[in-house]
């Protein structure tokens, strides 16, 4: 039996830990027969050379777990409820597989897969030179705090507090907190009915595409913009529109009229970082008022802020309730989160709350709980100041970098975690890119951020919140270095 283990005496997870791992998984995986007992406690531990304890109290977790049973003066033998037939024995092969044959393409009437999105590569932690965006450094990660408010929220009181469906709401501390902690500091005043929470900012996009949009629909976004906001908005059949973006953000012209709906990231433009300046904000809400169009603000980097006076949110200057706003809780805390919320007028937050539950009722409560725990005492203030300081110090270090080494490259802006960065005329950032992922350097090329077409392929965007500071200027270094070779062909 000794051969179904394999213990890792370097890994983090306990011995103890790895044993009922690794037991749990020969009984459901049918390697150990409910006729036969398993080792005695003694023997086993000998044979693992672990201590009697660990096995003592595996065996009891199991028993406890119903696993195994206890037979006086038989010893332990598998539970038979939780015996299966071993994987692998009877499984079908590819081609026996019920519905193989059948022909999916011309079944499935949507395909979103088949929509180009940023290259934001899922094993970017394997690169020495990530400057890829939307991730963060694990070493910034608080992670004490966190784990002290997921003890907090797995207390009897707060799984009493969660531990039932909810049906169609949300904890209603984590409102409160939003409330209190998030929402003010851009500007923003809201009552309960006014906030939901989401799995991150993209369910919130998608809740409102299938409110607002259908086959009848203009859908207005920045271009280069956030791309997946078009692609949500084509599933419904909504017309997308290309809105020219400057250096200072959406360009606020009569192109916007005949839009019913406007997607936007005044706060640091996606992916150009530029913050759309107040006037421009001010015309924008008068545009929308004017030609009776809706405002989509996705507020996505929000705390991420270098200027002691930031720009107030769009939404805070709406006295009309035609902005719609999109926050995430993502950026700061961490990309797996997946912890975003919308506010909007009740109306919209109650049909919004009717389709959520129809998906999935509710974020997971436990969730919630944690992090409006995380909220509350602190932590999260505490982190976005960390962070503010050491994304500073990051986008100083990459700033100057490029003006050592990539003088003839122009940096548009610097903004919250990354820079867009222009290339000289007639150097494809993809194929730089592409070049680059050769060398150990990921980068994200600017075409994965185009809405339409004709836009400048010379662009890169580069991301600082995952990669340490002290292979910024290394990284860029390398960067330059393949710049020259591709551009001598």
């Amino acid at each position: 039996m000794s051969a179904l283990f394999h213990l890792d005496r370097s890994a983090p997870a306990t011995l103890q830990r790895q044993v009922r791992e690794q037991l749990v998984s020969a009984i459901l995986e049918g390697f150990m027969s409910p006729d036969s007992p398993l080792p005695s406690c003694r023997n086993l531990a000998k044979n693992l050379n672990v201590s009697r304890n660990t096995v003592v109290l595996v065996y009891d977790s199991l028993v406890a777990d119903g696993y195994l049973v206890s037979r006086e003066r038989h010893g332990y033998f598998v539970n038979p409820h939780f015996q299966t037939e071993a994987i692998g024995a009877t499984a079908p092969g590819n081609s026996d597989r019920p519905g193989a044959g059948l022909d999916w393409t011309s079944r499935l009437k949507t395909r979103p897969g088949q929509q180009p999105n940023a290259s934001l590569s899922h094993n970017w932690q394997r690169y020495r030179y990530p400057f890829v965006y939307s991730q963060l450094d694990n070493s910034l990660f608080p992670v004490q705090h966190w784990r002290r408010c997921w003890r907090d929220a797995v207390s009897v009181q707060a799984i009493r507090d969660w531990g039932s469906d909810r049906y169609d709401s949300d904890d209603p501390m984590l409102i409160e907190q939003l409330q209190k902690r998030i929402l003010p500091s851009r500007g923003i005043r809201a009552s309960n009915d006014e906030i939901l929470i989401t799995v991150g900012s993209q369910q919130a996009i998608y809740l409102l595409a299938q409110l607002l949009l259908d086959k009848s629909a203009c859908f207005g976004i920045e271009d280069p913009g956030y791309p997946s906001a078009a692609h949500i908005a084509r599933l419904f059949g909504a017309r997308v529109r290309s809105l020219p973006v400057d250096e200072q953000g959406l360009v606020v012209d009569d192109r916007l009229s005949g839009c019913d709906a406007i997607y936007l990231t005044p706060s640091h433009q996606c992916p150009t970082t530029v913050t759309l300046p107040l006037e421009r904000r001010q015309a924008l809400l008068q545009q929308a008022e004017q030609h009776d169009f809706l405002l989509i603000e996705d507020d996505y980097e929000m705390e991420m802020n270098f200027d002691s006076h930031p720009t107030p949110a769009l939404k805070s200057l709406d006295d009309r309730g035609r902005v719609l706003y999109v926050g995430s809780l993502s950026k700061t805390l961490a990309p797996g989160l997946r912890m975003g919320f919308l506010v909007a007028p009740a109306p919209v937050i109650r049909e919004a709350r009717n389709l959520r539950q129809l998906m999935l009722r509710h974020p997971p409560l436990n969730n919630q709980r944690a992090v409006a725990l995380f909220l509350s005492l602190g932590y999260h203030d505490a982190l976005v100041r960390k962070l503010a300081r050491v994304f500073e110090e990051r986008a100083r270090c990459l700033e100057n970098a490029l003006k050592q080494h990539l003088p003839d490259c122009r940096v548009s802006s610097i903004g919250g975690s990354s820079c867009w960065l222009t290339l000289p005329p007639g150097l494809d950032g993809a194929a730089l890119k592409r070049l680059a992922a050769e060398h150990d350097l990921l980068l994200i090329s600017g075409d994965s951020y185009h809405i339409g077409e004709g836009l400048p392929t010379n662009t890169l965007k580069l991301g600082f919140s995952a990669i340490p500071l002290e292979r910024i200027e290394p990284g860029i270094r390398l960067l330059a270095k393949l710049k020259r070779q591709l551009s001598a062909g």
